[in-house]
């Protein structure tokens, strides 16, 4: 009567050591509702979205890698009164519907394409349309619609994070694998580098990454930028139509009111512009040694703060905040037309639809760079 009792107990330890072994080598594969032999391989998590501050003294920022996003910038004025000096809100969530770009990285290819097709290689491309007839700032989940990943963190002197995103073939309708970063470093006393690359890796593609802060020196409470003097060293602008698309062409800026070769106040001449300022400055300024060259110079008279832009880009695009309009912004301030301005660096709009315009297409194994200093004073 004993043999059964004992063939039972060796059964039972044969079945759980076969069970135990196939479970170690991933035969099965836990689900919430049972197991199962043949589901899929586990995939990685998906990366979270956090808030990280890099601080200096009295100047510190704040990102997250949704979207890339500056959410603030602190610095102090010529009283010693610090504050935010950039537009957003004051919860992730809300950038999630927004339509502003506020602090945002975007891409893959900023600012409009046309129509929302290209051709490249002999093949038209489709993109979604999101701005009237044109692709903007990347389609409808650009890259400050995207959760980066946090490949590096650094602190000390030196204070730095180094964000991630891979774009797939095919993304918003744009050709190739892209892989790309983004490292915002506090590089020196009240000074901020931004350092983009992307490399393709199997397809040629267009790739015009930009930052999208609006900046308002006098805090970003302050109300309209229209006081705020700017100089942008450019002597051309790329005309647009009705639509904001370039035409083609060059335009002098001397004699009109796109002229801010000398320190001009925004609100000088802001009227003789339907709606205000959003188009492409040619820079003329001669790049140094490491490519940078100087984009722009704007100042608050009011507080006294400044900001100085350099970048390895041919173009800037100086926007007014022409589009804001009853935004509830940080602290419950309500954002209105011109309360900030953007001057985001960049090729030239829809250059993939205008062969006179430098190239924005990187093919496989190709490394597009975009660097950006910002030098803050007060």
């Amino acid at each position: 009567m004993s043999k059964p009792p004992l063939l039972l107990a060796v059964c039972l330890l044969l079945a759980f050591a076969f069970f135990f072994f196939f479970q170690s080598i991933g035969f099965f594969h836990a689900t919430n509702i049972g197991l199962s032999a043949f589901s899929a391989p586990r995939r990685t998590a998906p990366p979270q979205v956090g808030i990280y501050e890099l601080r200096k003294g009295d100047f510190s920022l704040k990102i997250t890698n949704f979207g890339a996003t500056i959410l603030s910038l602190f610095l102090p004025d010529s009283k010693g009164n610090v504050a935010d000096v950039v537009l957003g809100y004051d919860r992730i969530a809300h950038y999630i519907n927004d339509t502003a770009y506020f602090g945002a990285l975007v891409g893959r290819v900023a600012n409009r394409i046309a129509g929302g097709h290209f051709l490249l290689n002999g093949k038209v491309y489709k993109l979604p349309i999101n701005s009237g007839k044109n692709t903007l700032h990347g389609g409808n989940r650009g890259f400050n619609k995207v959760i980066w990943t946090v490949k590096e963190k650094g602190v000390g002197e030196f204070p730095y994070i180094t964000l991630y995103y891979h774009s797939f073939d095919g993304e918003e309708g744009f050709p190739g694998d892209l892989d790309v970063y983004v490292t915002y470093k506090i590089s020196g006393p009240y000074e901020l580098t931004v350092n983009m690359n992307a490399t393709a890796k199997n397809k040629a593609t267009p790739v015009n990454l930009a930052q999208h802060s609006y900046w308002n020196l006098g805090g970003h409470n302050n109300g309209v930028i229209l006081s705020h003097l700017v100089q942008i060293f450019a002597t051309e602008i790329t005309p647009v139509d009705d639509n904001l698309i370039p035409t083609g062409s060059f335009q002098k800026v001397a004699g009109t009111p796109y002229d801010f070769r000398e320190p001009t106040s925004v609100g000088s001449r802001i009227d003789q512009i339907p709606g205000g300022y959003d188009v492409n400055y040619v820079l003329s300024s001669l790049p140094n040694a490491h490519g940078m060259r100087k984009v722009a110079l704007v100042q608050d008279p009011q507080s006294g703060r400044a900001l100085a832009l350099w970048a390895n880009q041919p173009g800037v695009q100086f926007y007014s905040g022409n589009f804001l309009n009853n935004v509830s912004g940080k602290g419950g301030h309500v954002y209105g037309q011109h309360n900030g301005l953007c001057l985001e660096t960049q090729g030239f709009p829809d250059a993939v639809n205008h062969y006179n315009f430098p190239s924005q297409i990187v093919n496989p194994g190709q490394v597009y760079r975009h660097d950006m200093l910002f030098r803050f004073s007060f």
